[in-house]
Formats: C-alpha cells, sequence, structure tokens
C-alpha cells in the first residue's frame, strides 16, 4: 500500500494507524473508567448512606453521588432515611461508582431496575442537590436534572421543604460555615460502624 499523505507528512499504513490509537488514547486518557457493584442493600445508615452485599459476601459502603441529606439527629433525618430504606432495603440493586470518599466509601449512583434512587431522594424532598461535587464529575444533562427534581420539590414543599427554612447538612455540620462555600471533603456524611444483625442503625 502507498504512504498516506498527511498536511505534506508521509506515513505507512501501519505508522498511520498506529499514530492514530495513539491519538485516541490520549483523548481518553482522562475519562474515569465505569465502575459497577451489584448486590443486596443489607443496611441504610442514613438518607444518603447503605451498605451493598454482593455475591461474594463482600460488603460495599455507598455514599450517595451528587446529593446530600439531613444528617441522622437533624430535623427529617431520620425521615431520609426512612424514605431511602422503604426503596431499596434488602433490594437487589446496581450501583455505577464514580468516585471515593477519603473514608474509603463508594460514592456511586443506585439503580433499584430504572429508577435512579439519588434522583428519587432528590425528587421526594429528602436531600439536596449537592452542587459543588456534582459540578465536577455529573453530566450536564443529569446536573439539570437534579437540579430541576430539588426545584419541584422545594416548590412543592415536599419532605424537609416543608420546613420554613431548612438547614443544609454542611452547615448543620459546620455551624462555622454559615455565608461561606462548604469545603467539599466535610460535605459526604460519616456513618457509625454496621451493626452485626444487618439491620438499619
Amino acid at each position: 500500500m502507498p504512504a498516506i499523505d498527511f498536511n505534506g507528512r508521509k506515513f505507512a499504513p501501519l505508522g498511520w494507524l498506529l499514530a492514530l490509537a495513539l491519538l485516541m488514547l490520549a483523548c481518553h486518557a482522562g475519562a474515569r473508567p465505569v465502575e459497577w457493584v451489584e448486590g443486596t442493600v443489607v443496611a441504610v445508615a442514613d438518607g444518603d448512606t447503605v451498605t451493598v452485599l454482593d455475591a461474594e459476601q463482600v460488603q460495599h459502603k455507598i455514599r450517595l453521588a451528587f446529593i446530600d441529606a439531613p444528617e441522622k439527629h437533624q430535623a427529617f433525618g431520620q425521615r431520609a432515611k426512612q424514605a431511602l430504606a422503604d426503596r431499596v432495603f434488602r433490594q437487589p440493586v446496581r450501583v455505577e461508582v464514580v468516585d471515593k470518599d477519603r473514608y474509603g466509601r463508594s460514592v456511586g449512583r443506585i439503580w433499584l431496575q430504572d429508577t435512579d434512587i439519588n434522583l428519587a431522594q432528590l425528587a421526594d424532598g429528602y436531600a439536596w442537590h449537592y452542587q459543588q461535587y456534582a459540578r465536577r464529575g455529573q453530566s450536564k444533562s443529569d446536573f439539570a436534572r437534579y437540579q430541576e427534581a430539588e426545584k419541584s420539590a422545594r416548590e412543592q414543599g415536599l419532605g424537609l421543604w416543608s420546613d420554613a427554612d431548612p438547614v443544609p447538612p454542611w452547615l448543620y455540620r459546620h455551624p462555622g460555615m454559615a455565608g461561606r462555600q462548604p469545603n467539599l471533603d466535610a460535605q459526604p456524611t460519616p456513618i457509625a460502624p454496621l451493626p452485626d444483625t444487618g439491620d438499619a442503625p
């Protein structure tokens, strides 16, 4: 086969294919590989943290990505936890892992069949859209969908939005942050050790 001319430079066919392959690898070098966890939810710690037991009997602590639910001892904290438990406890789920937090938990989007559980918690008024984190890892279309879900819940007064002045969990955890942007590392909710019974703590 004759050499391929590209912008005045000659490439042998095999060299051209190698150059194209290297270019494609460079374009995708920054892409995060998709990791999936499949199993049954065996514990619910709060409104945005669960434990999934996979087929190998390995427990995975999962922090729901892109949302932040009230703390357990905060107003609507127990309701948010119960709402999540009602949806997924003892249910088979798939988790689309998008990150790891500083506590070693997987951060991901939980799917129950075709239902985005993270989005469902938001739509029912049991979480805030975690915008500061979402801007770093959520697609534009998903970001807009989550924003709209929070807006709709707020306008309808659902869940925590029935409160006249709900306190975001990052301010509840760190009262001195009022009026300032939250520290992203402080956002994920720490969870207590799981009881041996597997019941939600």
